[in-house]
């Protein structure tokens, strides 16, 4: 049987606001079984739940809403939580964005790690999609298919040369999320700063919090991956259908998506029931690592 998690003890950090550009507190509370994730604007008092029907502005980053209230830029917390297995928690937030860090959700996993990941002896439902769902047009779509486990293939193309076409397949286990998701970091262009701080976004991006591409030139020094981007899109969707609040058993194949495309996906699964049941784990089943095509031609060559 799988079990709901939490942490063991309370844990902090501060960091700035990718987006906001104000500095942030973020501390880390555990939480009772059944409470999901909570973000608690402490300068508001205002809870609110990390579930899908709270997501809005999507262009960007992840942003959850409610009674006028914001958590801003979630995603890389959220698939933190997803890929270390913790469900309760209790997110306090001194503004209205998750600090930035280092682009990744590798200093999530790693806050994590030092709060202590508790099982909590309440059994976790999965979520098993049982028919395709596809939403997006010609250019840019995901779909979601049946499996019995997490898998994703996702493809990116940007005209950027250090960028290029990328694609991600494989299943998505805790060791590959730690090891191959989490320290994929965020990236940017030199050609969208203008419209984003038109719109008063990215105020607090830097060469130490985004892979910044320009051209053929990587402004922000050696990538993690030489597929970082592709990666940091994977953990860009983790973190995004851990709003559906259960872990998913379904193959996700996106091409050219994003976070607009990654709720729009999770909202018509929610509003087609039957789409999906929940089931119920009879075990846990054993980890694996299988590597998927580009790893698995690197360890050829």
């Amino acid at each position: 049987m799988a079990w709901q998690k939490t942490i063991r003890r309370a844990v902090s950090v501060q960091g700035v606001g990718i987006h906001g550009g104000e500095q942030v507190a973020l501390q880390l509370r555990p939480a009772p079984p059944g409470t999901g994730v909570i973000f608690v604007r402490t300068d508001l008092g205002i809870s609110i739940p990390a579930r899908a029907e709270n997501a809005r502005d999507l262009a960007y980053a992840t942003t959850l809403r409610l009674r006028g209230a914001e958590a801003r830029t979630v995603e890389h917390l959220m698939a933190a939580l997803a890929g270390t297995g913790v469900t309760n928690l209790f997110v306090d937030l001194s503004a209205a964005e998750v600090p930035i860090l280092d682009g990744s959700s590798l200093p999530f996993v790693e806050l994590l790690r030092r709060a202590g990941v508790v099982d909590q002896r309440a059994s976790l439902p999965e979520l098993q999609v049982r028919r395709v769902l596809r939403v997006g047009d010609r250019e840019r779509w995901i779909e979601l298919r049946p499996a019995s486990e997490l898998r994703v293939d996702y493809r990116v193309s940007y005209s950027s040369p250090a960028v290029g076409r990328q694609r991600f397949v494989g299943a998505i286990t805790p060791q590959r999320f730690a090891s191959a998701i989490a320290p994929a970091r965020t990236f940017g262009f030199p050609e969208e700063v203008p419209a984003l701080r038109r719109r008063g976004l990215g105020l607090g991006g830097s060469l130490e919090n985004c892979v910044v591409v320009d051209g053929e030139r990587i402004l922000s020094g050696e990538l993690r991956f030489r597929d970082e981007f592709v990666r940091h899109k994977v953990l860009d969707l983790i973190g995004d259908l851990a709003l559906l609040e259960y872990p998913v058993r379904a193959e996700v194949v996106a091409h050219r998506a994003g976070h607009a495309l990654h709720v729009a996906a999770i909202n018509d699964l929610l509003t087609s029931p039957e789409a999906w049941e929940l089931v119920e784990p009879d075990r846990l089943a054993p980890f694996t690592v299988r590597p998927y095509e580009l790893e698995a031609a690197v360890s050829a060559g």
